[in-house]
């Protein structure tokens, strides 16, 4: 269960436990999936962000990222084929108070 009073530390588990259940359920899950099942999880929607599926030339990306700011830290879920699997980290946001640096998407369900 989310514990919206404590840190993203101590939520890591919970978000990686909702992350591993969406790969459970489909192996070939994409950014909205991992999206979906962390609303439906509890974590705020406005403090996402998510990679495209798809590259620039429309090829299934080889890894996918996802992140929730969560008190002022962020929870990053990574999975694909050249990630190995599934990954979930803590980090500090950037300067600019996101969690993923490069292209992403807008989560615009």
């Amino acid at each position: 269960m989310l514990k919206p009073g404590l840190s993203a530390d101590e939520n890591l588990a919970y978000f990686d436990m909702v992350n591993n259940a969406v790969i459970a359920a489909n192996a070939n899950a994409g950014g909205r999936d991992f999206v979906d099942a962390l609303v439906a999880g509890g974590f705020d929607k406005a403090a996402m962000q998510v990679t495209p599926d798809r590259t620039a030339v429309d090829l299934q990306a080889d890894s996918i990222q996802w992140s929730v700011l969560f008190n002022s830290e962020c929870l990053v879920g990574q999975y694909g084929p050249a990630s190995g699997g599934y990954h979930g980290i803590v980090a500090d946001p950037t300067g600019q108070g996101a969690c993923l640096l490069g292209e992403t998407r807008p989560i615009d369900w």
